[in-house]
Parts: structure tokens; sequence; C-alpha cells
């Protein structure tokens, strides 16, 4: 097949460019810059603005499928520049599908889509959590309205369905564990609450396969149509055993110190008055949305995806680890 990758040059969106071809599919990447990476896969690149829809348009001719993983991620910043990426360049995506006749499209959701205050999702499944309500961040208020969006565009003609994976980590992330480990290093690091919560993860790799077996298996009246996933390993660990346990891996110090949830919500609306009015550079380094995030239970029910498109991860978090261990020393490889 011929499959476009929206955001191919992130760490997911590379892991998907490999993957799919290395199981023989001719693979195109639309980004807003050039990855050296992508053009060693062999992978063809197209670079444009998701709010573009010409641009969009032009990249989705001629696709079988499309796997639309490019977003606007973070915790900082205007809710219209995540409005734009996330809303208009989902429904410029699924508007390009229809044009073109390509009759599969694969959405990289978020399960900040369901957040509400504190509330903890343990072992349920996606149709078991309403989508959040009064959404402050504007990454999940947004991908929660593209999410809606791309399955509700779910028809006789177009089959979509959303991912929803879970912190995905692994080797070739340059976001979530390194920057945990600038933090640690530098003493800044604490855990909200006493870092007993349950939470999920995804390594990599199986948040790759997650995509390709729904791709697969999606089609008009497939069972996974027009439906959300939650996708993780399947390993809830405790936030505290969590977080040193990838720290570890990286050769970073462990996190030992704490806040009080109180005071951590009360530091993150600090934040988020005095970034925009003082114009600080960067994002805060606490929001309410995150203080809430790092102390509520998290984690789900992995049967639905077993079910419909048969999702069973194949790196468990020890592999992963030695994995991630071996990587920050120069020993493994992406595609490794």
């Amino acid at each position: 097949m011929k499959i476009l990758v929206t955001g191919g040059g992130g760490f997911l969106g590379q892991a998907l460019c490999a993957g799919l071809a290395e199981r023989g599919h001719q693979v195109l990447s639309f980004n807003r810059g050039l990855y050296p990476e992508l053009q060693a896969m062999g992978v063809g690149q197209i670079q444009g603005d998701l709010a573009d829809a010409q641009a969009v348009l032009h990249a989705v001719a001629g696709m079988d499928a499309v796997l639309h993983n490019a977003a606007k991620a973070g915790a900082w910043g205007s809710y219209e520049s995540y409005h734009q990426a996330n809303v208009v360049g989902t429904d410029n995506v699924i508007a390009a599908c229809r044009a073109q006749r390509v009759p599969k499209l694969v959405y990289t959701s978020t399960p900040s889509v369901t957040h509400r205050a504190t509330h903890p999702v343990e072992g349920l499944a996606a149709d078991q959590v309403p989508y959040g309500d009064d959404l402050q961040a504007p990454y999940a208020a947004t991908k929660a309205i593209a999410e809606q969006r791309v399955l509700a565009a779910n028809d006789a003609t177009l089959a979509t369905v959303a991912l929803r994976p879970r912190l995905i980590w692994g080797p070739g992330d340059q976001q979530l564990v390194p920057r945990l480990a600038q933090r640690a290093r530098s003493g800044r690091l604490r855990l909200v609450g006493d870092g007993s919560n349950k939470v999920d993860t995804t390594y990599i790799d199986n948040a790759a396969l997650a995509h390709f077996l729904a791709l697969d298996a999606l089609a008009p009246g497939a069972a996974c149509a027009g439906k959300a996933y939650f996708i993780s390993n399947g390993e809830p660990l405790p936030m505290r055993e969590l977080l040193n346990k990838l720290l570890e891996a990286v050769g970073a110090p462990p996190v030992q110190k704490t806040l009080s949830f109180r005071t951590a919500y009360r530091i993150g609306a600090i934040c988020e008055r005095m970034w925009p009015l003082l114009r600080l550079p960067g994002e805060p380094p606490l929001t309410r949305f995150l203080a809430e995030q790092l102390c509520t239970p998290h984690w789900y029910s992995m049967e639905p995806a077993r079910r419909d498109f048969g999702y069973v991860s194949q790196v468990g978090i020890d592999e992963g680890l030695i994995r991630l261990k071996a990587s920050s020393r120069g020993e493994f490889s992406i595609t490794g």
C-alpha cells in the first residue's frame, strides 16, 4: 500500500515510517521540516503545514491509507496555535481523504481527551470513560475535538479509528525521558503526592505495533471502525517506581522529593499567570493540568484493542528499560 504518515519526523512518526517500510509499504511523510533519518529509511517527504488545506490535499493524493500522527503537543501555548494544528489540521486531513478517496484513516489521539481533574481511570476501556469536560489544557481540549471529528467521519467510504497511546517512551525519545532526566540532574524534579498512583505507559515499539494492527483490521464495518482505543503496555506501575526506573536507565538520579497536590496545583496556577504576564520563555515548569495528571491513577484495559484488532504488547517494561539503557550508552539504534 501507499501510506501517508503525518508528522513522520517525530518520535512515534519515525517508528511508524520505519515499521511500515519494513512491512513493504511505500511510505510518504508530511512534515513541517525535512528529516535525514526519514531519507535514510527511503521514506519520501513533503514539507507543509497541516493548516494548509491545499498542501494536505496534495500530500494525500494517491494514498491507500493515512496515519494522522502529527499534532501540536506540550503543556503550554496559545489555544489558537493548538486549534490550528490539531483541529483545523485534522479537518483538512479528513477532507483530503474524502476528496482523494482514501479508504482508511488511523488517528493518533491521547488519553488526555478523557481528563477530569484528579479523577482516576483504573482498568477501564475507552467506551467506559467519557470525554473530559472543561479541559483547561489546549492540547487536551483540541485533541478531544479532533478525535470526535475523526470518529464522526467514519462511514461506508472512509473507515476511521482513533488510538490513544499513553506516555510513549524508548530509544529515540527526545522529549519525555530526556526532560525528566534533565530536571532530576538539576534537582528540580518532584513527585506530586506520594507517588503511589498507578499509571500506564507505552514502549515505542508497542505504540507503533498498535497502529499497524489497527490499519490492517480497518475497513468499513470492521469492529474497530469509528471507535477509540486506549493503548499501553498493560503494565501499570506506581508513579514513583516508574519514574525511578526510567531515570536509572539513563543514568539520572532518582526522584525522592515530593509536593502535595494542593501545593503543586497552586504553583501551576501561579506559573500560568506569570509566564504570559512577564513574557517568560519556554514552558512553565508546572501547570494545573500537569499537577492533576501527575497525582492521579491512569491505567487502562487493553482487552478491546486485543479483541478488535489483535493488539498485545510485544516489548515489556523490563525489556524496554534494557533497550533504553543500551541506547543511552550508544549501543542501540531506534531501528534495533
